[in-house]
C-alpha cells in the first residue's frame, strides 16, 4: 500500500510541476525603459522571433480623418492587421503613403473619398507608413506595422514597458517621429531594463 501512495504522489508530483513550468513559460518576462529624444509618440517592439508565426487579430484598427488631422496620430498595429480609415470631415479626403520604411515598392494610394466612407487596407508588411493626404498636404499621419503582438506605446514621459515576452533572446527596436530608429539586444525570462537615447 505504501508502494502505491508514494507512486501517487510522485505522478501528482509530477504533474504539479509541469503545470506549474506551463504557467511560468505563458507569463515569461518583461522588458522595460525610457525613451528620450525627441518629441511625440514613440513605440517600442520586439522584432521577428524566429520559428514564431502570429495571426492577425479579427478586430480591425481605426484611424479617422477629422479636423483635418489623421486620428490618432500614430498607430502600432500586428502585422496582417486590417485599419479602417473613415473620413470624418465635411470634405474629401485622400490617403496615400509613399513607402514603407523606404521600399517605394510598397506604396499604396487609396483614392480620395467623401464624408462617411470607410475604405480598409490589409497591412501585410512590418515597417514605418507615412500616411499623407494629397488633398490636404499639411495633413500626416504615422502606422508602425509590428512584426510581433510584443510592443507598446510610450506614455508622456518616455516610458514604456513590454510584458509576457517569451524565452529567449530578441532584438527590441524603437520609433519615434522625426528621429532615427534605434535597436538593442534583450534577453527573457527575466525583468530587463533598457533605456534608449535617441537622435535625428
Amino acid at each position: 500500500m505504501e508502494n502505491v501512495m508514494s507512486k501517487f504522489y510522485g505522478h501528482f508530483a509530477k504533474i504539479a510541476l509541469a503545470l506549474l513550468a506551463g504557467s511560468l513559460a505563458a507569463y515569461g518576462g518583461s522588458v522595460s525603459g525610457k525613451i528620450s529624444g525627441g518629441k511625440g509618440a514613440a513605440v517600442v517592439y520586439i522584432d521577428a522571433i524566429p520559428g514564431r508565426t502570429f495571426p492577425a487579430p479579427d478586430k480591425h484598427i481605426s484611424i479617422d480623418q477629422k479636423s483635418l488631422l489623421f486620428q490618432p496620430h500614430a498607430t502600432v498595429v500586428l502585422v496582417g492587421s486590417t485599419v479602417d480609415f473613415l473620413n470624418g470631415d465635411n470634405v474629401q479626403h485622400n490617403i496615400f503613403w509613399p513607402s514603407v520604411s523606404g521600399n517605394k515598392k510598397l506604396s499604396h494610394n487609396m483614392g480620395t473619398w467623401p464624408k462617411g466612407e470607410i475604405r480598409s487596407f490589409k497591412f501585410d508588411t512590418p515597417g514605418i507608413v507615412s500616411l499623407l493626404c494629397n488633398v490636404h498636404p499639411e495633413m500626416s499621419g504615422y502606422i508602425v506595422v509590428a512584426p510581433t503582438p510584443y510592443f507598446a506605446e510610450a506614455n508622456s514621459s518616455g516610458e514604456y514597458k513590454i510584458d509576457n515576452i517569451p524565452d529567449g533572446s530578441y532584438t527590441v527596436t524603437v520609433w519615434r517621429e522625426g528621429m532615427k530608429s534605434q535597436s538593442k539586444p534583450a534577453v527573457a525570462p527575466g525583468n530587463t531594463t533598457i533605456d534608449f537615447t535617441l537622435t535625428k
